[in-house]
């Protein structure tokens, strides 16, 4: 009898959380590394959201919360749903969790059962497949490509759905590629869920506010399958909030309620103080989310022009998020130093050890061909990154 239950054997390492680590490491070795592994704002929380946690602290908000979250701050999230995408829910649709990842975990296991269909484009955020495998149910791919801005069509959707599918799920922005769904975009795909009132949606749209493109459209914006559509947001990028690990899910109520059961088993109402912080960032504005967001334009610019200069590297130009997902098949099959690259994942390994510049192997991505960088940090950082990783792939015959 084996120590360990076939759930967790069969579950990935978070390859994100792997190569931050290894970079942390090599760093702690004494090695200059710099981070585009991570999915993190190198922003600083803005202050007014800080102070009212100490605020919080000092009024005392320091026990148990309801399990999906303050009636307060559910409340904000409604206004905000209403303000900034002209959706209407009420608090009883909205579960607050402890970050946007167990958001989507609590809607997957709520929703999917042993041997259903999660239809999923690639490239996909690295935790999507693997909550799935939790569930027991069957990941789908439908695979895109840069030609077509890593954007599935209608037509596509149509094809990847069985007799067994339960779920699709998908990001937009989008986490790696930083591709945006237009609203023409999202209203070809509902035409295909009104055909198949048996599937639900699962749309991430934590990076809402880092869009280049036009404002932010959500597939929920549809009447004829809002019922099916869970939400999945947060505070993490736009705000600068990822170690407050706050995030929620709007839905119908009976998904609500499941999402409501099944966080109360697992770690009921997230903490006290980062509910009050979120109170605050929603009710004041969109100063500082919008100035972030010019920064990561600039330094999306600057990375993008830097990439093209480097030859071998075939890129796009993303119209959101905060990440660029360049294919790198040219290098496949080349050597230095006795090393050879034969895929994404070697790649990214030989950029952290040659280059000290921690990227991600698109493999947990579901694309083989390219690795993932993220633009978020400081420009300095980002030049000299983009300089030794120029450096280090020359070297590759």
């Amino acid at each position: 009898m084996t120590t360990l239950s076939n759930r967790i054997q069969n579950l990935s390492e978070s390859a994100t959380i792997k190569m931050a680590k290894l970079g942390r490491e090599l760093a702690a070795k004494g090695v200059d590394v710099i981070n585009l592994s991570f999915g993190e704002p190198d922003f600083h929380t803005p202050e007014y959201i800080k102070d009212a946690a100490k605020k919080a602290m000092d009024e005392n908000y320091t026990y148990y919360t309801p399990v999906s979250g303050y009636p307060d701050l559910r409340k904000a999230i409604v206004a905000k749903l209403k303000n900034e995408n002209n959706l209407d829910y009420d608090i009883s649709q909205i579960v607050v969790s402890t970050g946007a990842k167990q958001a989507i975990a609590n809607a997957v296991l709520c929703l999917v059962n042993p041997g259903e269909e999660v239809i999923i484009p690639t490239p996909y955020w690295v935790s999507y497949s693997e909550v799935v495998k939790l569930a027991e149910g069957k990941s789908v791919f439908i695979n895109t490509t840069a030609e077509s801005n890593f954007k599935i069509t209608a037509e596509q959707l149509e094809a990847a759905i069985t007799p067994k599918s339960k779920l699709f799920m998908f990001s937009s922005p989008c986490n790696p590629t930083g591709s945006v769904y237009s609203k023409d975009e999202l209203e070809a795909l509902a035409k295909v869920f009104e055909k198949h009132p048996e599937i639900y949606i699962i749309s991430d749209e934590i990076y809402e506010h880092i869009n280049f493109v036009d404002k932010h459209e959500s597939i929920a914006q549809f009447d004829s399958i809002k019922d099916r559509v869970i939400i999945i947001n947060g505070f993490s990028k736009s705000y600068a909030m990822t170690g407050w690990r706050i995030g929620y899910t709007a839905s119908n109520k009976e998904i609500a309620a499941a999402c409501d059961k099944m966080q109360g088993q697992i770690t009921s109402g997230t903490c006290s103080i980062t509910q009050r912080a979120g109170i605050a960032a929603y009710e004041g504005g969109l100063e500082s989310v919008h100035e972030m967001r010019e920064d990561f334009r600039k330094r999306r610019d600057i990375v993008y022009n830097l990439l093209k200069d480097i030859e071998g590297i075939e890129v796009n130009l993303p119209e959101g998020a905060f990440y660029f997902f360049p294919d790198v098949t040219s290098f496949f099959g080349k050597s230095y130093n006795g090393k050879t690259i034969n895929d994404a994942n070697e790649l990214s390994i030989y950029l952290l050890e040659e280059a000290h510049v921690s990227t991600v192997g698109g493999d947990s991505f579901g694309d083989k061909t390219s690795i993932r960088m993220s633009y978020a940090a400081a420009e300095d950082k980002l030049i000299e990154a983009m300089g030794r990783i120029k450096a280090a792939l020359a070297k590759l015959s």
